[in-house]
């Protein structure tokens, strides 16, 4: 397997510190773009090749390239954060590699090696290290690498040519006038994915697919949907977008992955600062009833959901056909937010990374 290195080209007009300074200022989430991105080719019988760090800038596809048609695409979203010494890192970027591989299997797609995929996010972070906000709030320079089938033709098989592509937008704080639950809409008539489909891969169609709950969600007045199982209709899995935590005093729970959930890195991260922290933290699966009987009855205490943007983002209400109920009287609860500040104490370089999770820039 071949793991091309990165060739710098970059950009002879890259936008001033003061136009930078002046979208930093506020950035908000995925509006704005850095100078840069880098590209890497797939090509059967070669390999991956090209690899090159290149202005910004779209990309030239024909009518027929085979993305358009049969959907082969798959992408990542990691953050890299300013250390309090003034370097940066990016929070657990093999983890993101290692599931952009398993992305690729599961889509019939090459797999790029771990080491190019860090490669590649490395090159862009380090020519564009001046929009990575600065140290001190939850300010971070959001990474979006993908990968899409490039071969032009109509015929329904696994593409011969495909491009990797990493670029880069900063990210202001997800909740700018301080943390805010969120509201659920429950979707008892859709589901998200089934048992053997693309449900734990990265994919776009699975964002494509949540649109429609996502617009029910909001014509009931809620901010996000969730999801049960496809089979017994009756297991909670995730939302759109986000994995799920229930917290039951001092122990926290998170669905089980069933292979139609994304194991997500967030969610994988909180498992262990929870345990860090002195919490007791397992995966088991929780139904829909039993997350509206033990509200109720005070057993369950908190509820929140976890990803790369929002970090922890605390429910505070549940709505279904039945009925609806508040969870932590409507607020972030005390074990969430916890929690939260732990991980990013940890992301922005304040409190140990024990577990080795940061990768250091300079």
């Amino acid at each position: 397997m071949t793991t091309p290195t990165i060739e710098l080209k970059p950009s002879s007009r890259p936008l001033s510190d003061t136009e930078r300074d002046a979208i930093l200022a506020s950035p908000g989430f995925g509006r704005h773009f850095t100078d840069h991105m880098v590209t890497v080719k797939w090509t059967e019988g070669r390999g991956w090749h090209d690899g090159q760090l290149v202005p910004y800038g779209p990309l030239s596809l024909d009518p027929a390239t085979n993305v358009l048609h049969y959907a082969q695409e798959i992408f990542e979203g990691l953050k890299a954060y300013r250390q309090p010494d003034g370097t940066v890192a990016t929070f657990r970027p093999d983890m993101n590699a290692k599931r952009f591989q398993h992305s690729a299997w599961r889509l019939g797609m090459p797999e790029l090696p771990v080491e190019t995929f860090i490669e590649a996010c490395d090159a862009l972070v380090q020519q564009d290290k001046d929009w990575v906000p600065a140290h001190g709030g939850e300010e971070s320079l959001y990474l979006r690498p993908f990968m899409i089938a490039t071969e032009v033709g109509l015929g329904v098989k696994p593409a011969n040519e495909y491009l990797f592509v990493v670029i880069a937008s900063p990210a202001g704080a997800y909740f700018p006038g301080g943390v805010k639950p969120v509201s659920i809409w429950l979707s008892e008539d859709r589901v998200r994915a089934v048992p053997g489909g693309v449900g734990d891969a990265k994919t776009g169609g699975n964002y494509a697919a949540s649109l429609l709950a996502q617009a029910e969600a909001a014509a009931k007045g809620c901010d996000q949907v969730a999801y049960l199982d496809a089979v017994e209709h009756k297991w909670v899995e995730e939302l759109g977008g986000m994995n799920l935590y229930f917290v039951y005093g001092n122990k926290i729970v998170t669905p089980t992955l069933t292979g139609s959930l994304l194991a997500g890195v967030t969610r994988d991260s909180l498992l262990q600062v929870a345990r860090d922290l002195g919490y007791e933290a397992e995966e088991t699966r929780v139904s829909i009833d039993q997350w509206q009987a033990d509200t109720e009855s005070g057993a369950l205490t908190e509820v929140f959901a976890c990803g790369t943007a929002a970090v922890i983002t605390p429910v505070g209400t549940v709505k279904r056909a039945t009925g609806e109920w508040k969870q932590s009287g409507g607020e972030a609860g005390e074990v969430t937010m916890r929690l939260r500040n732990a991980l990013l104490d940890v992301q922005r370089g304040t409190a140990e990374d024990r577990h080795g999770w940061m990768h250091k820039l300079g």
